[in-house]
């Protein structure tokens, strides 16, 4: 019996290997092929190797909320999403295109302020977000970068175009399952790879390393990954990442400023370190300059890094531009920095602190995503769809209470993707909604590097529309295609 059911139902308005009539895609053809002649035994031997190759390379996330435990092997569905080459390079420009621009928004706030003189952003909305930090004001980053790591989450549009949901500027995770997902694929399918012509994934910790090392004058810069230690729920991507650029990872309690140069401490003494990549939040960065209760920087770093002794990725501050409610402006932003139309659209958002915006969420809420501005992860948010009458009270008070602090959008129902999953007591592949998490990486000389692919998150539970690994949520290798075509034989056209 096929794992593809011939019932297969997907109520969303994309499917992304099936198109309108039930028939696969062209570029999703060989794959369905496989899978067609595949047994429920045969895929869910593979995907016992693949879960025991998570197992044993301890491939972890963090789940708070789970009374069972909080360290979870991190779900892996073995059906690739693919995406082709034309595709790509729109997403991939459209990437390109907004980093260049949030860049240049930042260095502006924290510099001349030219767009909120201008009335293109409401000053009130930079200077009362959290996210803003008064302490950049006036300092000089690398090549006036201060996002240097981004993760841009995607999603289908009702024409099957890809949408920008969100911006991750901060700290964005999941680059390491990319990765590992990628290994799992080709030691448990590696024929399927080889009769899909995919781009590599292999080279991100050598973009990484590159564009970190542009942001220190140094001939040969010491860099490290600074870590909130091993209960952070991202604590395996810190580890993974800093072992496979070859940079030591580090905890607070590893590092001294002495004299506004940051050191490690080592059995050997101490050792300088030119540019950190720093995994903690601004709050905990220095104790002296933020919250003075941290434990988790290092006082002395801000002062070290206004010196100009020390590169912070990212940035301090740089939070304030992928602010939610700022996510609203990104359109307007890229216009007026690079006197271009937006690449990649967005989705409509209500600003709470509009009072017809406001007006018209209370008045929907059932039909909208209410999210908190500085929240990321899937903590906070709500969808009215799936809320008690409890929760709309709930948060119908919070809106009218602090407006400022939340954004609301119309439901997105997302595409949907096979995946195998257990639904009605069956086992079989099924579909789910899922999104895209493309990372990027900026270097000092202002080019923007996209890593073909992303991370495909998948929302397991059926109809459910939250991705978020912290939520329940699981993800897929995602393949990119070259343009030349597989011919069999090991050979390309």
């Amino acid at each position: 019996m096929s794992v593809i059911s011939s019932d297969y139902n997907s109520t969303a308005f994309f499917d992304e290997m099936f198109d309108a009539d039930g028939h696969p895609r062209t570029h999703y053809k060989k794959l369905f092929s496989r899978f067609l002649n595949t047994s429920q035994d045969e895929l869910a031997q593979i995907q016992r190797m693949a879960d025991i190759s998570l197992l044993n390379q301890g491939i972890t996330f963090t789940v708070y909320s789970d009374v069972r435990g909080t360290e979870k092997i991190f779900p892996f569905d073995l059906i690739p999403r693919i995406i082709t080459a034309k595709e790509w390079h729109h997403v991939e420009t459209g990437v390109q295109q907004r980093l260049h621009a949030l860049n240049l928004f930042l260095h502006d706030l924290y510099h001349h302020q030219s767009i909120l003189k201008d009335a293109i952003v409401p000053t009130d909305m930079i200077l009362n977000s959290p996210l803003f930090c008064r302490e950049m004001s006036g300092l000089d980053t690398p090549g006036g970068m201060y996002t240097h790591i981004g993760g841009i989450d995607l999603i289908r549009g009702e024409q099957g175009e890809f949408m920008v949901l969100e911006d991750n500027l901060r700290s964005p995770s999941g680059v390491s399952y990319v990765i590992e997902n990628r290994l799992i694929m080709g030691r448990v399918m590696p024929k399927l790879l080889q009769q899909h012509r995919v781009r590599s994934v292999d080279q991100y910790p050598q973009m990484l390393f590159n564009a970190l090392s542009s942001l220190s004058q140094a001939d040969n810069p010491t860099l490290a990954v600074l870590t909130p230690g091993t209960y952070n729920a991202a604590y395996f991507e810190h580890a993974f990442l800093a072992d496979r650029m070859g940079v030591e990872l580090v905890e607070g309690s590893d590092l001294i400023v002495i004299q506004d140069v940051l050191y490690m401490k080592t059995t050997d003494g101490l050792r300088r370190i030119d540019v950190l990549y720093r995994r903690i939040d601004d709050d905990f960065l220095d104790p002296l300059v933020f919250n003075p209760n941290s434990l988790l920087g290092v006082a002395g770093m801000m002062h070290a890094y206004r010196a100009g002794n020390l590169a912070l990725a990212n940035a301090p501050g740089a939070g304030v531009a992928d602010d939610k409610a700022i996510y609203a402006y990104t359109p307007d932003i890229i216009r007026y920095y690079l006197n271009e139309e937006p690449i990649l659209p967005i989705v409509p958002t209500y600003l709470c602190v509009r009072d017809e915006d406001r007006k018209y969420v209370l008045e929907h809420l059932e039909e909208l995503v209410v999210k908190p501005t500085d929240a990321s992860g899937g903590y906070g948010l709500l969808v009215g769809s799936h809320a008690s009458k409890h929760e709309l009270i709930e948060f119908r008070a919070k809106i009218n209470k602090t407006p400022a602090a939340y954004i609301a959008q119309p439901i997105q129902q997302l595409s949907t993707h096979p995946t195998r999953v257990e639904q009605h007591g069956v086992e079989g592949l099924f579909p789910r909604h899922v999104d895209l998490r493309p990372f990027a990486v900026c270097s000092a000389d202002g080019s923007v590097n996209v890593l073909p692919g992303g991370l495909t998150r998948v929302a397991l539970p059926q109809g459910s529309l939250v991705v978020n690994s912290s939520q329940g949520g699981g993800s897929k290798d995602t393949w990119v295609l070259y343009d030349t075509p597989y011919t069999g034989e090991g050979r390309y056209a």
